[in-house]
């Protein structure tokens, strides 16, 4: 058995023991195998080794990766999980299935309106700054809503959910606050759908939880989880 097969069984041995143990389907948990830096040949071992989902936060190295002939875009879905420039909508549309970095309506109306010229609904997330780290992407929480609100008139986008990044603790249980604050955040804007937000507006997802703290995550209510280095090992 080879290296990333191994790895690849042990984190959903983790995952469905997190799940189970906070009484939730573990196939309502999925995997995004973060793989930037990561060369094709490593991809492609990590495809057949069960990877149904990868992860790029460059569009030029992802560009380059995704058209490979080795790599079919039916072998697996690609997200988008790093800091999108607006002048970069065209590429993220055409490459990716989800989007998880939306923080801005600029960046949003780049998104609909190439999205609208390969008449492509475009699945994203919202990135909402929890933590109010100036070195991070994101929303700020009080305007996340506002957000999302302005999105229901976009014809080409669709909102799937939420996105965060906690600061880096040694201690992953330090993190579980802004797991939970992301989780409470939704359940609110849920409730606001129901008094009629844009039928756009879904809000199931919660992109939350890395190789360090992805089991606190998922008790918080991860519903994909982004691991990176727990898979490929240390990235150069």
């Amino acid at each position: 058995m080879n290296e990333i097969k191994l790895k690849l069984q042990q984190i959903k041995a983790r995952i469905r023991q997190a799940a189970q143990k906070s009484n939730r389907d573990p196939e309502s948990i999925r995997l995004v195998a973060v793989s930037k830096t990561v060369p094709v040949e490593t991809i492609q071992k990590a495809i057949a080794a069960g990877v149904t989902i990868l992860g790029e936060s460059y569009i030029q190295e992802a560009r380059s990766k995704i058209s490979a002939a080795s790599l079919p875009s039916a072998s697996a879905s690609w997200h988008f999980i790093g800091h999108l420039q607006s002048n970069k909508a065209g590429y993220a549309v055409r490459l990716f299935d989800l989007i998880h970095s939306v923080d801005s309506f600029k960046l949003a109306h780049a998104l609909n309106r190439e999205a609208g010229k390969i008449n492509k609904i475009q699945a994203v997330l919202i990135q909402v700054n929890i933590a109010k780290e100036t070195t991070k992407s994101g929303i700020a929480t009080q305007e996340a809503q506002k957000l999302i609100a302005e999105i229901g008139t976009l014809s080409n986008l669709k909102v799937n959910g939420l996105m965060t990044m906690p600061p880096y603790f040694n201690n992953p249980e330090k993190a579980r606050p802004y797991f939970d604050d992301l989780r409470s955040l939704r359940d609110q804007i849920q409730k606001n759908i129901t008094a009629g937000l844009a039928p756009n507006i879904s809000m199931g997802e919660l992109s939350m939880g890395m190789s360090g703290d992805f089991e606190v995550a998922i008790a918080a209510g991860a519903t994909l989880i982004r691991i990176g280095t727990a898979i490929f090992g240390e990235r150069n």
